[in-house]
């Protein structure tokens, strides 16, 4: 099996458990990842939701509960393994986040939902490690010329997210809906192509390539193509680790392939979930309490609540939750412990 360096670490498992929010992907599933010597990621979207002043001042209880997460992590870890944090951009406390990522000492940021061009500027001095979500070449070179020029640093690792991946997505609707995006093992070779002009040997930058993983032949076919190695996350819910509720899990157990959709996110970006209630209704819902937590969304016009539709889903509220997954959900069978998954995915199981 390949390692990978990655600044003063090796990964020795070449794969990393994606960020999914909101509570999917917090503390239980990162340290059970990173004890099987891969990158266990606690996704920063909103992983205070049960803290008990969340409503009054859900920012200060995210940047608390995030910290609590990367220490639970780092105790099932059992020293093995990284511990990243996923951060979208689209946050209005982004460089809170960061400042909690390390503080709480992560190993890594990962970052993505935009253009994470911020981000170098806000880790300061910190030797945490850096790496952007893009879904092009093009999007990998601007992103290593704009830290380059305005911060003097390259990305320590890059993540590459094709068409197939759940959640919110960085593809054009008109693209996702007639089938003509590009598949993720003809974007790796670009943005392996792309980062070429900023590596050097004493910075290499690997990159893992994530959406759609879910069999080793899945991923032997994009490491073929260039990658490192590979990003996973809608295989690992259906695990006993997952820190979903187990009515969360079985939704992904009962899914047939006609109850995968493309949504249309109160963000504004395109995304892949379930066919839920809330996905099939078409009425506005009351928003009663908007916390502003979201750049782009715009509460008058938004269809619903997309944090509290996340937060339903993570409690197994069927009927009014949202719940992201990638397109091989419908393929999930049974529930399997963390580390036959990943034996499987890297061709040891």
């Amino acid at each position: 099996m390949k390692r990978v360096p990655l600044g003063r670490h090796t990964l020795e498992v070449p794969l990393l458990q994606g960020g999914m929010g909101v509570g999917i992907s917090l503390g239980g599933l990162a340290g059970a990842v990173a004890a099987c010597g891969a990158m266990g990621v606690i996704s920063a979207a909103h992983p205070g939701y049960r803290e008990p002043d969340f409503a009054e001042n859900y920012r200060a209880a995210n940047c608390r509960a995030l910290q609590k997460e990367i220490r639970r992590a780092r105790e099932l870890s059992q020293g093995r393994g990284m511990i990243g944090v996923n951060i979208m951009t689209a946050m209005n406390h982004y460089g809170e986040l960061v400042e909690a990522a390390i503080q709480g000492g992560a190993d890594a940021i990962i970052s993505g939902a935009g253009l994470p061009l911020e981000l170098p500027g806000l880790v300061g001095e910190s030797d945490i490690l850096l790496a952007p979500i893009v879904s092009s070449g093009k999007a990998a070179r601007l992103i290593c010329q704009s830290w380059q020029r305005h911060h003097g640093r390259l990305p320590d690792f890059v993540v590459v997210e094709g068409c197939e991946a759940g959640g919110h997505l960085g593809f054009k609707p008109q693209e996702l809906e007639s089938g003509t995006a590009l598949p993720l093992e003809q974007i790796v070779p670009q943005v392996v192509q792309a980062l070429q002009a900023f590596a050097t040997p004493e910075h290499p930058i690997p990159v893992f390539a994530g959406g759609g993983i879910f069999t080793r032949e899945d991923a032997r076919r994009v490491m073929d193509a260039g990658a490192d190695g590979v990003q996973v996350a809608t295989r690992l819910v259906a695990t006993p680790e997952c820190d979903a509720a187990e009515a969360y899990k079985q939704t992904y157990l009962l899914a047939q392939p006609q109850d995968i959709v493309l949504v249309k996110s109160p963000v504004g970006m395109p995304g892949r979930a379930l066919r839920s209630p809330l996905v099939e209704r078409q009425e506005k819902e009351e928003i009663r309490h908007c916390m502003g937590c979201l750049r782009a969304c715009d509460q008058k016009n938004a269809p619903y609540c997309i944090a509290q539709a996340l937060i339903r889903a993570a409690q197994g509220d069927w009927e009014n939750g949202l719940f992201f997954c990638g397109s091989n959900a419908w393929r999930l069978e049974r529930m399997e412990p963390v580390q036959q998954v990943i034996q499987q995915i890297m061709g040891e199981g």
